[in-house]
């Protein structure tokens, strides 16, 4: 009995953090961020031409090329509902609270569901979470895919479902359809894989393993096909390469390297970005109780 009435103030307890995480990411939607930035009207202007009798496409050129996912899920937004400053953010917006929801699932599953309740409640209301939330780029959907691969991965791991397999590959594709950075999966899942499985009692196995990479590349092939006959060149170089990408591209490299590092951790607790766009200037990324 007393386990149900855990469980029941649980999920009463998400549901006031989903509720929370809804009402920040949608209130006045299409009044703040006041405007449309330059990207958001790009991606709003392909979504109207898939309205108005455009295609849906893998991968759009224009704009230094973006993954296509998130500009087709705002043109069927379009489709359903209309043509707004409100349903081009409102895919962002959605996106943002399924990840909140994704968050609590991984944590519950990695620790407990205190540890579950925190962390979804932080992250609902995160300041850097919201205000991505509510513009409406890409980016936003690749903590939305990295929490539900990782949560399918684990169940996965812990349950020896197929299943839950076949999900994580799903979604271990589906995230190169996002943001570029998401190709950092490449470093990320070798290690998480290898650190997870020295818990004696978890073992995905080779095979299964092998079936999670399979699956993965049968989602991300068309995208494949799409980039070997139309290689993508009007996506900026700084874009793709060490030149643009990598501190140590630039003279005094070693110096940059470092100055990085110290800049990135004191984002978390002295001095953020400086971009109005992503932050309240200079603002640190956590409020200090949380920090």
């Amino acid at each position: 009995m007393m386990s149900m009435k855990k469980k029941y103030w649980g999920l009463i307890l998400l549901l006031i953090i989903l509720g929370l995480a809804g009402f920040v990411r949608l209130w006045q939607l299409e009044q703040i961020p006041p405007s449309l930035y330059y990207d958001e009207a790009v991606n709003g202007m392909d979504a109207i031409e898939l309205v108005e009798g455009g295609q849906f496409k893998l991968f759009y050129p224009a704009n230094q090329g973006r993954e296509g996912l998130f500009i087709n899920l705002v043109g069927l937004s379009f489709k359903l509902a209309g043509i707004s400053i409100f349903f081009l953010r409102v895919v962002s917006a959605i996106a943002g609270i399924l990840t909140v929801l994704g968050l609590y699932l991984l944590a519950g599953q990695l620790f407990n569901r205190r540890v579950a309740l925190s962390s979804s409640f932080l992250l609902a209301v995160s300041f850097w979470h919201i205000n991505f939330s509510r513009i409406g780029f890409r980016a936003i959907l690749l903590p939305l895919v990295l929490v539900f691969l990782f949560y399918f991965l684990v169940k996965a791991y812990q349950t020896k479902s197929i299943w839950y397999l076949i999900l994580a590959g799903l979604f271990l594709g589906l995230g190169f359809y996002t943001y570029l950075p998401y190709w950092m999966i490449f470093l990320i899942l070798p290690f998480f894989l290898y650190e997870y499985s020295k818990i004696g009692k978890y073992r995905l196995g080779c095979f299964k393993i092998l079936i999670l990479a399979l699956i993965a590349i049968v989602v991300v092939l068309p995208l494949a096909i799409y980039f070997f006959h139309q290689p993508p060149i009007n996506i900026s170089a700084k874009r793709l390469s060490l030149e643009g990408l990598s501190v140590f591209s630039k003279e005094g490299s070693i110096k940059f390297f470092f100055l990085n590092i110290i800049r990135t951790l004191g984002m978390f607790h002295f001095k953020g970005d400086g971009n109005w766009r992503h932050n309240l200037v200079a603002e640190p990324m956590l409020f200090w109780p949380v920090g």
